[in-house]
């Protein structure tokens, strides 16, 4: 039996996509039409605009092709010292009808005393039929309480581009095996939270969908994507004990568990590799560098859990 994860079934092409940026309706530094026609000439299918507390519906270059994301970012401020803050995107319909959200319509920043004070924010986003994201955790000083706080989010950031080119931080996915292992189901994603242009197009998300919102919002919700800044991955799955990733040239491959050493390949133009995969492993990722350093990364294979009987 072959157990494949999400991303990899069907024969849906991929949508590139980016999930997470800023323009001058908040604190970007380039109009939306200037960061919208930058994505379309990156060869990106989809993109959402997700400034700081004001939620957006308008395409501003729909001439460009680049489908539209409706979205916005929303926080809370927690207790210092230093920087610590509860950051969610919030992603949803382009059919109006189908999101409780509308155009410009504007909300405040607030301070709580516990991450779990700011559940009514990501209450709001449910509510409102939107898909939240738990935004750069290592920037926001989060702890993994924090993240636990919110037992029904299922997508957060692994790589944000803008924290990091200017902070080194949330580069390589801080507590996601930690929430994997005590049985949290949840994605990564990787961003770019662009408040610049030169921090747009190095992070993205290639989605398993069909382009429009609910179609991309949907796969999102079944982690039938993968995330990357560079690198391709053509398949991941599970056969006879065996986890096998097949991907572009890469200089290397590791799979990951929470607390399993599985060993790792490098090489000068690897493009797949196979691990035995360890009696008791829950779940099972895989993550993948190339010769310039950028990685991608799979979502996890929940084991126990049938994908797929038959390759593709």
């Amino acid at each position: 039996m072959i157990i494949r994860q999400a991303a990899f079934v069907g024969d849906v092409p991929f949508l590139k996509g980016n999930l997470h940026t800023h323009t001058t309706r908040s604190d970007g530094l380039s109009s939306p039409e200037t960061v919208m026609r930058q994505y379309a000439h990156m060869g990106y299918d989809f993109l959402a605009l997700t400034d700081h507390r004001r939620y957006n519906f308008t395409n501003y270059a729909p001439d460009t092709g680049l489908l539209l994301l409706p979205g916005m970012e929303l926080d809370a401020n927690l207790p210092g010292p230093g920087n610590h803050v509860v950051h969610m995107v919030s992603l949803g319909s382009d059919r109006k009808e189908s999101n409780g959200f509308s155009h410009d319509q504007t909300f405040g920043s607030f301070f709580v005393d516990t991450a779990e004070a700011a559940l009514p924010m990501f209450a709001s986003i449910v509510e409102a039929h939107n898909l939240p994201i738990f935004c750069h955790p290592e920037w926001s000083g989060n702890t993994i309480d924090d993240i636990r706080a919110f037992p029904d989010i299922s997508l957060m950031e692994l790589w944000n581009s803008g924290c990091a080119v200017e902070n080194g931080l949330d580069m390589h996915g801080a507590y996601w095996d930690e929430l994997l292992n005590s049985g949290r189901r949840i994605y990564g994603v990787a961003t770019d939270d662009g408040h610049q242009l030169a921090h747009n197009g190095l992070g993205f998300v290639r989605v398993r969908a069909e382009k429009n919102a609910d179609s991309i919002l949907d796969a999102l919700r079944r982690g039938a994507f993968y995330a990357s800044c560079g690198p391709t991955i053509q398949d991941f799955y599970v056969e006879d004990g065996q986890a096998v990733i097949v991907c572009s040239p890469v200089s290397l491959i590791r799979f990951r568990h929470f607390r399993v050493p599985y060993m790792q390949a490098t090489g000068s133009s690897l493009k797949g590799h196979q691990v035995s995969v360890s009696p008791g492993t829950s779940y099972i990722r895989a993550e993948i560098i190339d010769s310039e350093g950028r990685m991608a990364w799979t979502n996890p294979i929940f084991l126990g859990e049938e994908m797929s009987k038959e390759r593709p």
